[in-house]
């Protein structure tokens, strides 16, 4: 990941954590019930989620207590408009950004001092069946304080109500009291450290949970696309919910969206685009070995480009340019069909969101059609980070410049 880093495209807006922010994090993390980190120096992102911890803990999701309770941690006003870098639902950047509108000021007086732990709640306990993620619809942001420092600062004013009250300021154990909190908290009563619950309606989103699931809401029926085999074999047994059900690599998926007219595309268009280009050339670079010149080079250098294209084996040829192929014939003849010339994966890298669709649904159906074909290397940067990162480790050095490369080109 060295050259990524070096790039500035490997987690480069963590926030670097260290000294008293450690035992807040600890506190916090003890408080929600999970083990504290033996780390005296990590990093967080927006949502307070810790690379290091993550590998420490040998668990990603390290900050979830079982797939229908996750949490956040804020310890700093930095998090605010901070990346979410390993998202357990699409929505946990929308949701921080909520979190810093309503409370911007409270979080930034209150971490001066103390920390905010912040829980999730969908008002699910556990999930027992695949399709319990239907019943994600408000989750209400919660928040408590380390040191439950909104309590002290209700109990300092009450003792300082007693102290006004009749012949109480001469009270010596009264003042103890009074200098013992100040001491230990400090003089709160003009802290404004109350943090009202802030809700967030859910429409359609992506989340971890039962291996990954595409819940598409707001369309003409709901549709509900999982990653993981076994949790498909087990949702497609259901009978109570009136949904349509895919796993991620039934062909007849994409055709259901287009129907829907949750995505398109246009060939002819597409093969005039950047985006293509890159396609193209990932695809092609995945059929390249030992190559006499890098493959930065091969891809970058349209007549080294001709030239390998030439020496690879003819049906490699045809899928690498098929797209093109497929746009020339339908000029002569009609009587051609996709199928017939371009591979379905291909053909599927080609689509993109409906242009009717709103930003966010946008966002959703890119991260969803990266994970069906992951050939923009681009766009499953902007759209999977995880999914990217765990790609790049596998592929040639050469080819991991050519990335970067396009990426930083296009950023």
């Amino acid at each position: 990941m060295q050259k990524l880093k070096a790039a500035n495209l490997y987690r480069s807006e963590l926030i670097p954590v260290s000294g008293k922010l450690v035992e807040r994090y600890n506190k916090c993390l003890k408080k929600l019930g999970f083990t504290e980190t033996k780390l005296t120096h990590f990093h967080i992102d927006g949502i307070g989620w810790s690379p290091e911890i993550s590998e420490e803990k040998k668990n990603g999701n390290y900050l979830c207590n079982g797939e229908s309770n996750p949490h956040g941690i804020i310890i700093s006003p930095l998090q605010n408009k901070k990346p979410v870098y390993i998202p357990y639902h699409t929505f946990d950047r929308e949701m921080m950004q909520s979190v810093f509108k309503v409370h911007g000021e409270r979080i930034n007086d209150i971490t001066r001092d103390s920390a905010i732990c912040i829980d999730f709640d969908q008002s699910i306990d556990a999930f027992y069946e695949p399709l319990d993620v239907l019943r994600y619809q408000i989750v209400t942001i919660k928040f408590h304080l380390i040191d439950n420092l909104d309590h002290v600062r209700e109990e300092q004013l009450q003792l300082i109500e007693k102290f006004k009250t009749g012949n109480n300021f001469i009270d010596e154990d009264l003042h103890n009291q009074l200098l013992e909190s100040a001491n230990k908290y400090g003089d709160l009563r003009e802290r404004d450290l109350e943090l009202r619950s802030v809700n967030y309606v859910t429409d359609s989103f992506y989340t971890k949970s039962f291996g990954g699931v595409y819940v598409l809401r707001d369309f003409i029926t709901p549709i509900v696309v999982f990653e993981d085999m076994k949790w498909y074999k087990e949702a497609i047994k259901d009978t109570l919910h009136d949904v349509t059900i895919f796993h991620i690599s039934q062909p007849e998926l994409m055709e259901k969206l287009r129907d829907h007219i949750i995505i398109a595309y246009d060939l002819e268009e597409m093969i005039k685009s950047k985006r293509y280009e890159r396609i193209k050339k990932f695809e092609f670079a995945q059929h390249l070995k030992d190559t006499q010149h890098p493959i930065r080079d091969i891809l970058n250098d349209p007549l080294l480009f001709k030239s390998y294209l030439n020496k690879v084996d003819i049906e490699t040829r045809k899928k690498v340019m098929s797209v093109e192929r497929y746009v020339e014939k339908l000029e002569t003849s009609n009587q051609y069909k996709i199928s017939d010339i371009i591979d379905d994966d291909l053909f599927a890298a080609m689509h993109e969101p409906h242009s009717s669709l709103s930003p966010n649904h946008q966002d959703l159906i890119w991260k969803l059609l990266v994970n069906i074909a992951p050939k923009d290397v681009l766009f499953l940067y902007w759209y999977d980070k995880e999914e990217f990162y765990k790609q790049y480790t596998t592929w040639d050095d050469s080819l991991k410049d050519w990335v970067i490369e396009t990426i930083s080109n296009n950023i």
